[in-house]
């Protein structure tokens, strides 16, 4: 079965086919990051006015590219939330065209869900079988959660963040330490060959009382707003120097120290549940993109006698393979409820 994903949660235009659940055929992604830029961060009425210019091409390359051509796609799949109001739509009002026009199955589908199957796509991608159960960090621009994944659709919350995602915390970081958007990709390049012991910021340690309102472990959870505020009353008490030279040696510093407290953050919750449940550990999203991260959830896992696995690097960030392959392997709203489908900024994994 082949068929055409569509994502459009944010501000990355995306179209894909994949064959049979697993193999890429075409991966077509329009970034916006440039568009943006100047804003440092994504405008949601921009985002979508960029994915209406953008999607028409985006979705032709997509079929071209994997050889095939319409009358050989058996299904149309998007993403239809969580993400933004107004970027969703534009993508399913896209593939709902497409698949009345083509008289083609519908699938919806959970864009976070997404991302868990996307280490099952592509060449090198592992197996299903192989990996569950398995404790997945699915960490992008606007989520951060630690979930344990006992089967497609089958996934128990063990831990999410209680302010902002890590994503949020990378760009606010590089805003703040000049280094422009994206800020994950930015902060990576100015720390890279920097000592992270030589400034030290605060690891967020979540509030008790909120975890266990909302259920959860307060050891599996994430806080990043601290650490943003750190950083923000470092540069007020400790102004970077006006020399170019000694400029960039403090900006990369402050940069490595930074990204240090967001992967520490992110790893000590991961440690928690590698320990409890003693399961293969993955990392998805854009956010896994980061070198310094694999390093430290690889040693880990390494340490607890378990595989790790992250997604292929063109599969962290948003795209629409991953849609695509998760249709494929039978996942998604279907049939009238599909067509139905709202877009739904808050949907919650697992509700499908």
């Amino acid at each position: 079965m082949k068929v055409l994903g569509i994502e459009t949660s944010c501000d990355e235009t995306a179209a894909a086919v994949v064959e049979d659940g697993r193999t890429v055929l075409s991966n077509v992604v329009y970034s916006q990051a440039a568009r943006h830029a100047p804003f440092g961060g994504v405008v949601p009425e921009l985002a979508s006015r960029c994915h209406l210019e953008a999607l028409p091409e985006v979705i032709a390359r997509a079929v071209r590219e994997s050889g095939s051509d319409w009358d050989r796609i058996d299904k149309i799949a998007v993403t239809y939330g969580p993400g933004l109001a107004t970027s969703l739509l534009v993508g399913l009002a896209a593939a709902k065209g497409l698949a009345l026009r083509l008289n083609r199955p519908l699938a919806a589908v959970d864009h976070i869900e997404a991302h868990i199957y996307s280490i099952f796509v592509g060449p090198n991608a592992r197996r299903l079988e192989a990996m569950i159960p398995y404790i997945c960090l699915v960490v992008s621009g606007g989520h951060t959660c630690l979930m344990l994944v006992e089967g497609l659709g089958r996934y128990r919350m063990l831990g999410q963040t209680l302010d902002d995602a890590a994503g949020e915390a990378f760009d606010k970081g590089a805003s703040l330490l000049g280094l422009g958007y994206p800020g994950g990709p930015a902060i990576q390049s100015a720390a890279a060959g920097c000592d992270p012991s030589l400034v030290r910021f605060p690891r967020g340690r979540p509030r008790k009382e909120i975890c266990r309102t909302a259920g959860l472990d307060p050891v599996m959870c994430f806080s990043f707003s601290g650490l943003k505020t750190a950083l923000l009353y470092h540069l007020r008490d400790n102004p970077l120097p006006e020399d170019p030279a000694r400029r960039r040696q403090a900006v990369g510093m402050l940069a490595a120290g930074y990204q240090e407290a967001i992967v520490d953050a992110l790893s000590r919750p991961c440690e928690k549940a590698l320990a409890k449940f003693r399961r293969p550990l993955s990392a998805a999203g854009g956010v896994s993109l980061n070198t310094r991260l694999r390093e430290k959830l690889a040693a880990l896992a390494g340490a607890y006698g378990v595989p790790f696995a992250a997604a292929d690097p063109q599969f962290c960030g948003d795209n629409a393979a991953m849609v695509a392959g998760l249709a494929g392997a039978g996942r998604g709203l279907s049939g009238e409820a599909a067509f139905t489908a709202d877009a739904t900024p808050d949907l919650e994994t697992g509700e499908i």
